[in-house]
């Protein structure tokens, strides 16, 4: 099949091949590598179903952009593509996989040079692996997802803020960091980082994550699902957007039941709090918030629950209690009319270390409410719950 691509279109610049569950991809790696090497104008190749490949040496001077998915005990992963920018790496979640993931990353730095994006899902990566990679010299590394490495921790997060001081995107799902390394972040990325992904990290607590967005002023998406769990919830079950398959709950989150999240940010789109169950109060005050996951925050209280979010358009609530989405419901559809004060918000002292019950509680103006307050036009919001 790729003999035939190759020979029917010379001039090919983006493939993509997708698996249905019934679909078995038997390229294997020398095939891959000489399909690359053959086209001298390919950009963009993106692979699923990758568990033939056993290994592969990638040459190319065009390609920009490589995904390979399940892929499976690698014996060799070389790359020697000056031009690539953006590399994703999922491997299958089997305990004996033996991918030298060391190796790999150590290559990155003199195969592709130019490497803006990259992404690795794999249960073996680790600190060391972390450490091979910050030594690879990628200066210009902008997006890194390392992604179900529980042997990932606040000392890999040390070495990924001493090396790449301009990350836009940091995703660290699945891995053992704590808020002592959410405080690293917040030291190193306030100036660039846009996108924060920490969902199924066990140590992360509300703290660490209102401290988050109280110290990163450009944060437009995060995701912390699963991390404020009740151990003695059962496992929610996760759509299909989910990234991850949970199958147990760590104990390690015994000291994260009853946790209350207060939420002030002008430029948040995207919260996720999906299989939060340990969440009991939360209050949000962000304008710009578009989309919201509460999907299984089966413990948040209806009469804890304040959204000042008027651009709302999507609130995910499955698994809630029904008084919950009711009260989701009467705050984002319009059934309170939403008002905006006159004064414009002000951040609090950068030094300031401890969340307070924010201003936005309180219904007095600045002023004594001599002024008028102005409408805020809120847009259709949907509550899905299915």
């Amino acid at each position: 099949m790729l003999a035939c691509i190759a020979f029917s279109c010379p001039n090919l610049e983006f493939m993509e091949i997708s698996t249905s569950h019934t679909a078995i991809n038997r390229i294997n790696g020398d095939e891959l590598a000489r399909f690359v090497a053959d086209k001298r104008c390919l950009k963009s190749l993106k692979l699923e179903g990758c568990s033939s490949v056993g290994g592969f040496v990638l040459c190319s001077s065009s390609l920009s952009t490589l995904w390979l998915s399940d892929l499976y005990s690698l014996s060799k992963m070389v790359f020697n593509c000056p031009q690539l920018k953006e590399i994703s790496l999922e491997f299958s979640r089997q305990e004996n996989d033996s991918t030298d993931l060391i190796t790999m990353v150590d290559g990155f730095g003199r195969g592709c040079p130019r490497l803006q994006t990259l992404h690795i899902a794999s249960i073996q990566l680790s600190h060391a692996v972390v450490l091979a990679l910050t030594a690879a010299q990628l200066r210009g590394l902008r997006m890194l997802s390392l992604v179900l490495g529980s042997e990932i921790t606040d000392a890999s997060v040390a070495a990924i803020a001493s090396s790449f001081p301009d990350l836009e995107l940091l995703d660290l799902s699945g891995s053992s960091i704590s808020d002592s390394g959410i405080g690293m972040i917040c030291n190193v990325f306030p100036e660039t980082l846009s996108r924060l992904l920490l969902a199924l990290c066990p140590n992360v607590t509300s703290s660490g994550i209102q401290f988050a967005t109280a110290q990163l002023p450009l944060l437009e998406l995060m995701d912390c699902g699963m991390t404020i769990c009740d151990p003695n919830s059962e496992t929610p079950t996760l759509d299909e957007s989910s990234n991850f398959e949970l199958e147990k709950i760590s104990s390690t989150n015994l000291h994260l039941i009853n946790q209350k999240l207060i939420i002030k940010h002008n430029r948040l789109k995207k919260l996720s709090l999906w299989g939060c169950s340990g969440l009991d109060g939360l209050y949000l005050n962000c304008p710009e918030l578009n989309e919201l996951n509460l999907n299984s925050c089966k413990n948040l209280h209806p009469e804890r629950l304040l959204l000042q979010c008027p651009n709302l358009e999507n609130v995910h609530a499955s698994g809630c209690q029904d008084m919950l989405i009711g009260t989701i419901q009467s705050q984002v559809c319009n059934k309170f009319p939403a008002m905006e004060s006159p004064s414009p918000c002000r951040y609090l002292p950068a030094g300031s270390k401890r969340v307070l019950v924010p201003d936005f509680l309180m219904t007095e103006l600045p002023d004594g409410g001599n002024k008028k307050r102005r409408r805020i036009e809120r847009h259709p919001c949907n509550v899905l719950v299915n």
